[in-house]
């Protein structure tokens, strides 16, 4: 593939719901551009974009894929997104990389949650949006009225272009508003055909573009009103003002698996979608914190930022780019400013899917990768040492679910961590961390799908076998109140014995460990001996007398005791304090503290008496509720760790997959006697 320029270059995210055909859409454009010598289906496992043996598996897309086209004099990057919210990480890094998100739409189901979730995260990067529904050919199809759902969901903004003119229940033809043609598909191409009668529909549909088009500029405003008609030039020109200032997202139709309306697409898209150069750059942060404004020109000093990366055992780290200033190519030196060091360029590549084809350079605007970056990590900045800048990075949804590792064959332990680092690689919305306190590995992702992925990758890549289980709880102990006991250790073996001998007073404090103090007089136990004691309990309080968890808030006075001048030693008193412990703890009302966490969950109004419902019934406090916009709400909660283990799937179910939530350690609470004694029962202490 030639060097294009950025000017010529479009970046194409396609988003949607999960089912609407992005993948389907994308191996159509590829098709038809002669970019992919066979139109690729899901359903056989064969397409370009979805490569990765799980997406095979599971026909759809689990992470982003790239493949670029040729189109009439202008190179578009396609990236294809997942629609699955299990993987909406792959939807942040398909959106940085762009400049347009294509949001297909499904003919037959409309506007949907995963819809809304490619607009929304469309607008926070500025991202200018098109809308393709998609599927017409389906009898089931409704064209006119997922049209009018965009309208109703997204405002005035949504303007058609392309529509369809519909004979017992097909699309028979596709009709282009702008350029007032109709085009009926005969093996599978384009033919132009006399307009159909669509009587007022057709006018209605003329109206808004007219009206959108008097939007774009005063001067088109005039004229509007005035009664003057537009040119086509002039519609052309307005639209696309509006897509590329965000003030129009225009509508095309078709079928993706028919080729139908594909290249009414293509050719919408270069008249209208923005190009690398007509973002004008992005703004970066230098070394002082200041920003700096880049411009796309091939001839400056090179940044890029890396928005995707495949850590794959055998062919090693694959980091793919987008170049926002400059080139990158085996003579342009790099420093990648999170680690301040020198990345070295062995050549570029250009991918289609997982093929790759070697590029003399990846120039401004462009998308394209490196291999073998080993220091490199997803969200890094490369830029050249002449102006060292540090771009935006991506912006990752947080885990919300997280379960217990054990590998299957016992000593794999090293092999699945190394495993898991490596696919957080890969994927930064996993979240992986060994717990010191129940000796767990703790595997966290976006939901039970996208974990299940990690555990078959494990397999599939790293040769391990997992399973997945609930993870223990960190559970604390405490005591309620104050008493004072004897701990008096004693034993003759032959020559020198062992005699150690303390009184200590127990209480409760405000603590996240043990207080030790002193109040010795008269020399009944000699300082020497106060380190051993605290070390004795020290060691105690790791198992507390009710379940054999953690001790937490407890002051601990040495005040009385007695020493023997041979057999007295720092063993023999580091043993008289366990013992004062083991007596003293359960006479001291001790009680087992539950860990209670911080929710925040931001859901639909409508969906609001089911959420507080459901943290009432995990034991929850809800503290109160404030208006998050569009018509949202967000609860705040105090709730307890052991009841949230599977909240996520239940927001996820509740509110469609609209709701979203953070839930944060913030401090232990004593447990209620009837989850107390479950605990306690199931303890092995």
């Amino acid at each position: 593939m030639k060097q294009y320029q950025a000017k010529n270059i479009l970046n194409l995210a396609i988003a949607g719901h999960s089912g609407s055909g992005k993948t389907s859409l994308a191996e159509a454009m590829l098709y038809l551009a002669g970019a992919s010598d066979r139109l690729g289906k899901v359903t056989d496992g064969n397409t370009v974009l979805d490569y990765d043996p799980e997406e095979v598996r599971r026909k759809t897309s689990v992470a982003a894929a790239v493949a670029p086209l040729e189109w009439h004099g202008y190179k578009l990057n396609l990236i294809d997104a997942p629609g699955l919210f299990d993987f909406e990480g792959g939807l942040c890094e398909a959106v940085r990389a762009a400049e347009t998100v294509l949001v297909t739409v499904s003919g037959k189901s409309g506007v949907a949650v995963g819809t809304e979730k490619a607009v929304k995260a469309a607008e926070q990067r500025g991202c200018a949006k098109v809308f393709f529904v998609n599927g017409l050919c389906d009898e089931s199809a409704r064209f006119y009225r997922v049209f009018e759902d965009l309208k109703a969901k997204f405002g005035p903004s949504v303007c058609p272009v392309v529509v369809p003119y519909i004979v017992d229940g097909k699309a028979d033809c596709y009709v282009n508003v702008l350029e007032y043609k109709a085009y009926q598909y005969k093996d599978g191409k384009p033919v132009v055909v006399p307009m159909p009668d669509m009587g007022d529909r057709l006018e209605g549909l003329r109206t808004a573009v007219n009206e959108a088009v008097a939007e774009t500029s005063d001067e088109m405003f005039e004229k509007y009103f005035s009664g003057e008609q537009f040119t086509p030039e002039e519609i052309i020109v307005g639209i696309s003002h509006g897509v590329k200032n965000g003030t129009i997202s225009p509508v095309f139709c078709g079928d993706a698996q028919l080729c139908y309306g594909i290249e009414q697409l293509l050719n919408g898209l270069i008249w209208l979608a923005p190009s690398a150069a007509d973002r004008a750059g992005e703004v970066a942060l230098d070394t002082d914190g200041n920003p700096v404004e880049l411009s796309v020109n091939e001839d400056g000093a090179a940044a890029a930022l890396v928005f995707k990366t495949v850590a794959d055992p055998f062919v090693g780290k694959l980091s793919y780019l987008k170049v926002i200033s400059g080139k990158v190519s085996t003579d342009t030196p790099l420093v990648n400013m999170r680690t301040g060091t020198q990345e070295r360029i062995g050549k570029t590549v250009l991918l289609r899917g997982k093929k790759q084809e070697d590029a003399p350079y990846l120039g401004a605007g462009d998308i394209g990768a490196v291999p073998k970056l080993q220091g490199a990590n997803t969200g890094d900045t490369l830029c050249s040492p002449a102006r060292k800048v540090v771009l935006e990075g991506i912006a990752y949804p947080h885990p919300t679910l997280s379960m217990a590792v054990y590998p299957k064959n016992k000593g794999d332990e090293d092999k699945v961590a190394q495993g898991i680092l490596r696919l957080v690689e890969e994927d930064p919305t996993i979240g992986f961390e060994n717990n010191a306190e129940t000796h767990e590995m703790i595997l966290s992702g976006l939901g039970e799908q996208h974990l299940d992925v990690v555990v078959s990758k494990l397999k599939s890549k790293f040769g391990v076998d997992v399973e997945l289980r609930d993870p223990k709880v960190a559970y604390r102990e405490t005591i309620r109140k104050k008493v004072q006991v004897q701990g008096r250790h004693k034993k003759q073996t032959g020559g020198h014995g062992q005699f150690g001998d303390v009184w200590i007073e127990f209480e409760p404090c405000d603590s996240d460990g043990l207080e030790f103090g002193e109040r010795v007089v008269g020399g009944a136990v000699p300082k020497g001996f106060f380190p051993a004691v605290e070390k004795g309990l020290r060691e105690c309080i790791q198992k507390g007398p009710l379940a054999g968890y953690p001790v937490v808030g407890l002051r601990a006075t040495l005040y009385d005791g007695s020493y023997h001048p041979v057999d007295s030693s720092e063993m023999s008193f580091k043993m008289a304090a366990a013992l004062a412990y083991k007596a003293g703890m359960p006479q001291a009302s001790p009680v087992l503290l539950e860990p209670i966490g911080a929710l925040k969950a931001t859901v639909p109004d409508a969906n609001m008496g089911d959420v507080m419902g459901e943290v009432n019934k995990r034991r929850g406090r809800v503290l109160g509720m404030a208006p998050a916009g569009d018509g949202q709400q967000t609860i705040e909660a105090d709730v307890p760790m052991a009841e949230m283990h599977d909240f996520s799937t239940f927001i996820r179910q509740t509110t469609q997959g609209r709701g979203t939530f953070t839930f944060e350690f913030t401090r232990y609470e004593e447990a209620p006697p009837q989850v107390a004694q479950k605990v306690i029962e199931n303890s092995s202490l």
